[in-house]
């Protein structure tokens, strides 16, 4: 199966460009979210290097990210580079286990293996990479029972479109933005 970044950037600018003036951007060796600003009115999830799996974690990040953090550079979230001591890794894993769970139920759905990632490779404190992959994975089960945010459920039917029912990315966009609609809709019939 081919992963096209074209694919992903289509799915992803069909479904949020419009509606929430938001674009995926290749970028270059590090990843940004940037909101829209004099030089550029499309707010911009950039993900590194071209990389497939990049794009999968920044879009993660950006489906769980409220409005207010979406006006602000990379969310307002602090980054620490590698060599993070035990309660700063701590502290990134904290942050980490829910879009990272998102991303495992994206690349699940275009059939790519995920990589669970503890991103502290220069440190001096030993990372449990298994139990970090744990509780990934058991917020991927909740999310799967209790449902997943608007935006991400959306991004991954237009994933699950393309890479497992065969539909070209236009389709794809239609079936995911049913997911968007829903709670607009399903808002719309409490407040009656």
């Amino acid at each position: 199966m081919t992963h096209r970044l074209e694919d992903v950037i289509a799915l992803f600018d069909g479904l949020f460009q419009a509606p929430f003036g938001t674009r995926l951007v290749r970028g270059g060796d590090e990843p940004l979210y940037l909101p829209a600003d004099d030089a550029c009115p499309w707010h911009r999830v950039i993900f590194a290097r071209g990389f497939y799996a990049s794009a999968l974690h920044e879009i993660s990040h950006w489906c769980i990210a409220g409005a207010r953090r979406r006006e602000l550079e990379d969310y307002g979230y602090w980054y620490l580079p590698d060599g993070r001591d035990a309660a700063e890794q701590r502290n990134f894993e904290a942050v980490e286990v829910a879009p990272q769970a998102l991303e495992l139920l994206f690349s699940r759905a275009c059939g790519l293996r995920f990589h669970v990632s503890v991103d502290n490779l220069g440190g001096e404190v030993e990372v449990d990479r298994d139990a970090f992959l744990a509780r990934v994975e058991a917020r991927a089960a909740r999310y799967e029972r209790e449902g997943l945010p608007a935006r991400a459920a959306a991004f991954r039917a237009a994933l699950e479109g393309v890479y497992q029912r065969g539909l070209a990315p236009a389709q794809a966009v239609e079936a995911g933005r049913r997911h968007l609609e829903a709670p607009a809709r399903s808002r719309a019939s409490q407040a009656c």
